[in-house]
């Protein structure tokens, strides 16, 4: 199952290469999420009769370009879906001695998001000989997870997924948490995070779930799950006169809520111990730096999406025609991931309506996600986020804390030490 994750970037991305979210099965997965927003891929962009599997041909050619078009000494590959484990652990055998080939002395790591299920012993021990990364996408306890994580046949998969997390820790597998903020689970802030704690997790992702519901035109044209249509620059999806959100999601004030909850709690006891995406990209924020995630940073168009078959898109969200930036057997990756198309695609996430210039959130929001965007903000403008009320609000909860934690930070004090004050 594919959870919308949120990409981590290097600072200044044009300078520094460009990330790539390699899907070697496409959107293929064992599960059957109700509220994932990759799934539609599965029928808009392959033949129900084809299945969607990397070639050898096409592992080499992305091994061999990704690691030259990347500067630096650490290189780092991203393996996601659909569900990667779906193509087995001689395909990633095969990745792990293409990446020695071409490495050129450079050090390469590896990050595997999955939903777990798959999981068992040889997995773990390949993993763990191979030092990856595991992003193991989990919702919380049983009844929280269980309520849109599902197979095809309809059966819950937190115990398969429990399964797979213990196989994680038997093998002490290096593992974060993705955890997806939907309807059921948002009001269980801290439950959640406590239960994510006590499973082990200490770097954890919370990503509010934003998905459209396709209205009769969007459906007809097969834009489902929000797709970007008539927008003022093809990368805004059009303005609703009324929220069309999926039913799965959460109430925007209720997801400031979740995690204004959650950052008190962790502040009080936590810091230094358990990383936080969001809090970490507040505090990046505070001290006047570029956030580390996408979805935050000012401009994007970093953070490419390579299909199975070697076509490359401006962005995981964007999976569309439009949005397509070439095929890397056709094209240098370097080339694509540094063109004209992909600059624009991301410049033009700093096209704001006026009500975002003013916000005293902008330095740490610069308007969240374009595909988010979607509320009216005015006449002939672009739209504002829906989850705008509860980053607002969130943001304003922690911004007296976040200020003393930037503080300490400047003093050369670790930040931790703002636990003495609480």
């Amino acid at each position: 199952m594919h959870a919308p994750e949120t990409i981590l970037l290097p600072p200044t991305p044009w300078s520094r290469g460009f990330h790539v979210t390699a899907k070697p099965f496409g959107a293929r997965c064992n599960l059957d999420c109700s509220y994932c927003f990759y799934r539609e891929k599965a029928s808009s962009l392959y033949p129900q009769t084809a299945v969607p599997r990397m070639s050898d041909a096409t592992l080499e050619a992305f091994i061999r370009d990704y690691l030259a078009s990347q500067p630096g000494g650490t290189v780092v590959f991203a393996w996601q879906g659909g569900e990667p484990t779906l193509m087995g652990i001689e395909f990633f055998r095969r990745a792990v001695r293409l990446q020695q080939t071409y490495a050129a002395g450079r050090r390469v790591t590896n990050t595997l998001q999955t939903n777990g299920t798959l999981l068992d012993d040889a997995w773990g021990r390949f993993l763990a000989e191979n030092k990856f990364l595991v992003g193991l996408s989990l919702d919380g306890p049983r009844e929280l997870h269980d309520s849109y994580r599902v197979d095809r046949g309809g059966h819950p998969s937190w115990h398969n997924v429990m399964h797979g997390l213990g196989v994680l820790k038997r093998h002490r597998v290096d593992f974060n948490t993705l955890t997806v903020v939907h309807r059921r689970n948002v009001r269980h802030a801290r439950r959640v995070y406590e239960f994510l704690r006590t499973a082990g997790s200490d770097y954890m992702q919370f990503i509010p779930l934003v998905e459209r519901r396709a209205g009769p035109a969007e459906a007809a044209h097969g834009l489902a799950h929000g797709a970007p249509r008539d927008g003022r620059d093809g990368l805004v999806p059009r303005v609703l006169a009324a929220v069309e959100v999926a039913p799965e999601c959460a109430e925007p004030r209720d997801v400031g809520v979740f995690l204004s909850t959650i950052f008190d709690h962790w502040v009080r006891r936590d810091v230094g111990r358990v990383f936080v995406q969001n809090f970490d990209a507040a505090l990046s924020a505070w001290l006047g730096l570029e956030a580390p995630v996408c979805v935050f940073q000012e401009r994007c168009g970093a953070a490419l999406a390579l299909e199975h078959n070697g076509d490359v898109y401006a962005c995981d969200h964007y999976v569309y025609p439009g949005h397509r930036l070439g095929n890397l057997h056709a094209t240098p990756l370097a080339d694509l991931g540094h063109g004209v198309p992909a600059r624009s695609f991301g410049d033009a996430k700093a096209d704001l309506p006026g009500v975002c210039r003013e916000c005293p959130a902008r330095f740490a929001c610069n308007g969240d996600c374009p595909k988010h965007r979607f509320i009216a903000a005015g006449e002939d403008e672009p739209g504002v986020s829906y989850l705008c009320p509860g980053y607002r609000e969130f943001f304003k909860h922690i911004a007296p804390t976040m200020e003393r934690m930037a503080a300490l930070l400047r003093a050369g004090r670790p930040a931790a030490d703002i636990m003495r004050g609480n």
